[in-house]
């Protein structure tokens, strides 16, 4: 009877091990490999990069990266408008599938999603950036009080990021001046021994962009609580330049550098007075979710 129980023992180990010799496979070198291969995550996305406007500077970068790469090889971009892109986006992360976008930060998608850059080792989409505050020559003489407060704004990325997803559902004036309501320490530290005027007007000039409008929309509301009135004109960056170098607008905290508007920057430099940044940190690159296994553009796959 025991001799009998090991032969079933031994013909069910057979059995077992036959199972599992079956679900797997010899590479060529004769060690065991899983039948399941590594996913391709490059040819899940069908070797696209979801991107933004036709014509923007990043949508250039972004070429520039495909024909750079040898892991972007055969890729190719897909357009249509930042919308759309952050509606994939979303959908993707939803159902927890592989993307990868056209990113900048400041924006909202930092704070509404688990998102990351990939590592740029050609370094095409630039060193870090930051919003700076320029304004009119001979400003602090005319308007000390508000020289002194737009000297002093400064704004952490997070928090910017943080109050852009509100602006989602809210309108942006309503987000700035909960946001001042809410951070009067802050706002305390920007106009601390300034004294207030009676209507002294005043014209800031802003890049109609969500992070730019928003800073400019915060700038507005302080700016009002001590006795300005606060004129704020939307312009494309060309415009806005020029208006600050010829002091037919009085400040603006929109222009990006030291890479997006480093060529107006130059062209008009001596005409304006730089104040220094108002938020640092600020960066452009191609994201994926952080639940994707890479960290670089080169751990990417040139298309089959």
């Amino acid at each position: 009877m025991i001799q009998s129980n090991w032969k079933k023992l031994g013909i069910t180990a057979c059995l077992s091990l036959s199972l599992i010799a079956a679900g797997c496979g010899e590479s060529t070198d004769g060690s065991a490999q899983s039948e399941e291969e590594d996913v391709n995550v490059s040819k899940e996305m069908e070797y696209t990069i979801t991107g933004i406007e036709p014509g923007a500077g990043q949508t250039e970068t972004n070429e520039e990266a495909i024909e750079t790469y040898d892991s972007l090889e055969g890729w190719n971009q897909e357009l249509s408008s930042t919308g759309a892109m952050l509606t994939e986006l979303d959908e993707a992360i939803r159902n927890e599938e592989p993307i990868i976008v056209s990113a900048w930060s400041p924006h909202y998608m930092f704070a509404e999603w688990d998102i990351k850059y990939l590592e740029d080792p050609e370094d095409l989409f630039g060193e870090e950036q930051r919003f700076t505050t320029v304004v009119r020559d001979n400003l602090e003489e005319d308007m000390p009080e508000a020289y002194t407060i737009m000297d002093r704004f400064e704004w952490e990325l997070d928090d910017v990021e943080e109050a852009l997803v509100e602006t989602q559902e809210k309108e942006v004036d309503e987000v700035a001046e909960n946001w001042v309501d809410d951070n009067q320490d802050t706002v305390s530290e920007w106009t601390e021994g300034i004294d207030s005027v009676d209507g002294t007007p005043i014209e800031l000039v802003v890049i109609p962009w969500d992070a730019e409008t928003f800073i400019t929309e915060i700038a507005k509301v302080v700016l009002k609580q001590q006795g300005f009135d606060v004129t704020v004109t939307p312009v494309d960056p060309a415009v806005l330049f020029e208006a600050i170098a010829t002091g037919d607008a009085d400040a603006s905290l929109s222009p990006s550098m030291p890479v997006t508007h480093s060529h107006l920057y130059a062209e008009y430099e001596d005409d304006f007075e730089d104040l220094g940044a108002n938020v640092e940190g600020n960066k452009i690159g191609l994201a994926v979710p952080s639940y994707m296994d890479i960290d670089s553009i080169e751990d990417l796959q040139p298309k089959e």
